[in-house]
């Protein structure tokens, strides 16, 4: 038997780039070797192919395997591990750049031109077997996100095979729970917006994420928006929302915050009066279907209804203020009061010409959040007030306050 370490552990060493999880894969073993990893604690998991979870480290050793496509999907795979070469099991995997391997001894086997490939920068398919499993699309898309802004460029025939996947109908097949796992580790990456990008030219954004796809083409008025797409917008929101932060909820909240947009009426564009709100049953469509977890959900509802809120953030009543500290229930959670506040920042200079504009606003509302704080049940209570005058009480106050504030620090600057 064999032993070789594969995957992304081998790539990144050979780029230099920081890895955490080490994988394995055994050439050659046979039933001897494999009672010998039971009996020396190795864990065994999977049925039809075998891995092994090392008893410290929790490292997996898998079984060389070869694939056969039996369906649709990414599930629909025959799985065979006898007599299982290392160029074989290399040749299953997406992309060149993934199949490579080391020895023990720290020979490299590369027989598909990985190396060549982080050389030149390049993303390339293995094989035309790429073509089987429509995960391999998000995967790809997912590495751009990763190594773009190293010079990785997706390679032509890689971008006109997935393009004929896509055409094919191998996308639709895509489970909702395996769309959501990739796009949230590309939201994780150093560039999350190649992702999205290269989703959209090899078609595959329009088949799983049609309300996104459908802002592309939309204009927005010139003087606020000169970048004008509203698509391009909100990818330079993302991008500038990378910036601030390196919450996977903040980050699609800035992707989706303008979905509305797409629903405008043709007679009133480039103008999108109340596109807020149209938002909003869009954003509960798109995670719902994707399953997306709820705390991102309600990071991005938030965003997309109170954004302009926050823009005019210098000329609200205290009343509109105080209203929104409780709808974001700021008070009970101040991160949902950071996070939308590092949305709107995103938003902001999400714009063509306005990338390194202060945007004074989020200290503003910082600074009123801390004086609505100061005034609490305590104090209305201290006073006297007793049953639901309190609460009555302690809304008025705060009020009182945040246009005391309102009114010293003048009209936006």
């Amino acid at each position: 038997m064999e032993c070789y370490l594969v995957g992304g552990a081998v790539r990144d060493e050979l780029m230099g780039y920081p890895f955490v999880e080490r994988d394995w894969v055994l050439v050659g073993a046979n039933q001897n070797d494999l009672d010998r990893m039971l009996k020396d604690g190795y864990q065994q998991v999977g049925k039809d192919f075998p891995v092994f979870l090392h008893p410290q480290s929790k490292e997996e050793y898998a079984l060389a395997r070869t694939e056969r496509k039996t369906g649709h999907g990414y599930a629909g795979f025959s799985v065979n591990t006898e007599n299982v070469t290392l160029e074989e099991d290399l040749s299953r995997r997406d992309l060149t750049i993934n199949a490579i391997a080391k020895s023990l001894e720290g020979d490299i086997v590369d027989p598909y031109g990985g190396q060549e490939d982080i050389r030149n920068k390049r993303l390339r398919h293995v094989s035309d077997a790429f073509a089987e499993d429509p995960l391999r699309i998000l995967r790809l898309a997912r590495f751009l996100a990763r190594y773009q802004h190293l010079g990785f460029r997706v390679a032509p025939e890689t971008m006109s095979l997935m393009q004929s996947m896509v055409d094919a109908g191998e996308v639709e097949h895509l489970v909702a729970e395996r769309v959501w796992k990739e796009t949230e580790k590309a939201l994780a990456e150093k560039t999350p917006a190649s992702y999205f990008q290269c989703l959209r030219e090899c078609g595959a954004l329009k088949v799983i994420m049609p309300e996104l796809d459908a802002l592309f083409g939309v204009p927005q008025r010139a003087e606020f928006h000169p970048e004008i797409d509203t698509g391009i917008h909100s990818l330079m929101v993302l991008e500038q929302a990378c910036l601030l932060s390196s919450e996977s909820r903040v980050r699609l909240a800035a992707l989706l915050h303008d979905l509305g947009k797409a629903k405008t009426p043709s007679d009133i564009l480039p103008r999108h009066h109340g596109h807020e709100q149209r938002s909003l049953p869009i954003i509960r469509q798109f995670c719902g279907r994707l399953r997306i977890p709820k705390a991102h959900l309600r990071c991005a509802l938030h965003l997309a209804e109170f954004h302009t809120h926050a823009h005019r953030a210098y000329e609200l009543r205290g009343k509109t203020i105080a209203k929104l500290f409780k709808q974001l229930d700021a008070y009970r959670n101040p991160q949902a009061l950071e996070d939308f506040l590092l949305g709107s920042e995103a938003d902001s200079r999400g714009r063509t010409g306005f990338e390194m504009k202060p945007y004074p606003q989020k200290a503003h509302l910082e600074q009123a959040y801390q004086v609505a704080c100061r005034i609490n049940a305590k104090d209305i209570i201290a006073q006297g007030y007793s049953g639901s005058e309190i609460g009555l009480q302690l809304e008025q106050q705060r009020i009182k306050a945040l246009d005391q504030l309102q009114k010293s620090t003048g009209q936006k600057p």
